[in-house]
This record gives C-alpha cells, structure tokens and sequence, in this order.
C-alpha cells in the first residue's frame, strides 16, 4: 500500500518539464496524410517511441530521479517492473550515477530484461503477482534505504509524464481532443493535468483494452474496481492507481474500450502507412480512434504513441 500524497499539480509539470529538459528528448510530432484519410479525420502523433529508452516512461522515471534531494539519490531506488518503466528508471539512475534495483516477476521477456540490466540495474526476482511485488520492493527498501518509484501511482512520475502532452500541445496547439491509452494511469494522469493547466477545451480520451477495461468500470462506478486482465497489451495490465482514478475521475476523462484484434489492425497500419513499429499498448491509442469514427469524424485528434519496444521476432500478426 502507498502512502497517501498530495496529487500533482499544474505547475508540478511544469517544474517537471524543466527538470528533465536536459535528459528527455523533445520527440517529434508526426502527420500522416494516408491515417487521416483511414480515420477521417486530422491526426497529430507524438512520437514516444522515439523517446530514450523507447517509451514515455522516461519522462516521469527521470522527473522522480532528478527530484531526489542528494543524500535520498545516494541510496538508490527501487521499483517493480518487468518492462518499460524499470527500463526507464536504470537509465535515469544511470546518468545521475546512483544505484537502481528493479524487482521483476517471474515469467518476464528475457528482452525486456536485458535492457534493464543493460542500463546497471540490480534485478531481484519474485513471484508474478502484485501482493509480491510490493513485498520484494519493500525488502529491498529495507536493506539499502533506496527511494521507491512506483511506476504510476507516484506524484513525481505523473508529473513527468504529463510533459508529453505539454510538447504536444506546443506543437499542435488547435487540438481538439487529445487521446493516450491508459493502464495504471500515469500517462492518463499527467496527461489530464496538462491539458486542464494549457488548453481546458482540450477533450481527453482514454483507450483501454476491452479486456482490462478497469479505469472505464471505475470511471463509471465512481470508485475503483478491479478484474483480471486479459489483453495482448502487456503494458496496460496494470490496475488503475488510487491517485490516478482520482486525478481523473476529477478531470471527467472519458474512456474507449477497445478489442485486441482492433488493436493489431491499427499496428498493422502504423507500419504500413507510416513506417512506424509501435508496442501494442501504443497502437491502442489509434485503434480507439478507428473504432468511434463518428465520434472523431472531422476533429484534430492528438494521439501519444508511447512505446517502441516491440519485438521484431514475435509480431502479433506472425506464426508461432
């Protein structure tokens, strides 16, 4: 169980942007005129897949690390993860030079693996539930005093995650809706804090996969809920954070549910029309768009791609 803490706030993006701007790439903004003709409508994708470490999730890991006060960095921090975030944070720690322990679940991509150790981190194993998770973290916590940084549920990486949005937003400032996918709600979050500080005509949509629709159930029930995931999106399995159901239930986020085999249709098209290898959980985002055309029919539409740590060698699409 985490702490509670005051949730993040406008001017914590702000201050966020300004802290990772020497480490955090500026990423590009791409158009499409091939996908705005498929979606019938004007697309603007922000290109974290191009982001160091291939993900958004270098934003918020790099705000926690660079926020901690010398003697908290001297010792390290820690985190569960068995992907893009603990990725994310060896790097940071890496170029502040300060320890980095991430505890993985049994069962994780040896690919995955091997970025995080390749970036100096120190991984603990532990059995792939959460329950143990949070039970390693703790152990580490306690024989080396290291920093926990949750991977969403924490205020200094919902705050760097909202950064994306902020480039976004300088880049395309006439968006009307801006659509990012959502799994524990980091993104979502720092996303929804953004929009609401710079541009509050701004809609946001959120796209979850229809087999762990959690945040669109929390959503609709006004307080969260929880069910098993079952999703190809392995990024987005996650339960949605305390804080992050809070920041946006608060901002009135809406949330698109969206099939598996969608999903892949819409990273078949990135590929294909845009030359762009994204994770599923990033195609989430355009597959959203595709499957509510009425919804999106003429608008500027703003998606976060968030991740580019696909696996070349097992594609959706391809045999066994």
């Amino acid at each position: 169980m985490l702490p509670a803490f005051p949730l993040p706030q406008f001017d914590d993006v702000l201050d966020a942007a300004a802290r990772i701007a020497a480490h955090a790439r500026v990423t590009p903004v791409l158009r499409s005129a091939a996908l705005d003709r498929l979606a019938g409508c004007s697309l603007a994708f922000k290109l974290e897949c191009l982001q160091r470490g291939g993900a958004f999730k270098f934003r918020g890991a790099c705000n926690a690390v660079f926020s901690l006060a010398p003697e908290a960095a001297a010792r390290g921090v820690v985190t569960h993860s068995s992907g893009n975030h603990g990725g994310a944070l060896a790097l940071a720690a890496r170029l502040r030079a300060i320890p980095c322990h991430v505890v993985v679940p049994e069962g994780a991509a040896a690919t995955k693996l091997a970025r995080i150790v390749g970036q100096g981190a120190v991984l603990h194993r532990c059995a792939p539930t959460q329950a143990a998770r949070e039970a390693a973290c703790q152990a580490v916590q306690a024989a080396t005093g290291a920093t926990m940084v949750h991977p969403y549920a924490d205020p200094a990486v919902i705050a760097g995650q909202g950064t994306a949005a902020l480039e976004l937003l300088g880049e395309a400032p006439d968006l009307d809706v801006v659509v990012v996918p959502v799994g524990g709600g980091g993104l979502a979050s720092g996303t929804a804090i953004a929009l609401a500080g710079l541009a509050p005509r701004v809609e946001l949509v959120l796209a979850e996969p229809a087999g762990a629709a959690d945040t669109l159930l929390s959503l609709e029930a006004g307080e969260r809920r929880s069910l098993a995931p079952d999703t190809i999106c392995d990024g987005l399995r996650a339960m949605l954070g305390e804080p992050n159901f809070r920041i946006l239930q608060a901002h009135r986020a809406q949330v698109v549910a969206v099939e598996d085999a969608a999903t892949i249709a819409a990273m078949r098209h990135l590929l294909a029309r845009a030359r762009l290898l994204v994770e599923t959980s990033s195609a989430l985002a355009l597959a959203a768009v595709l499957a509510q055309p009425a919804r999106f029919a003429g608008r500027r539409v703003g998606i976060v791609l968030t991740g580019g740590n696909a696996d070349p060698d097992h594609l959706p699409w391809a045999g066994p």
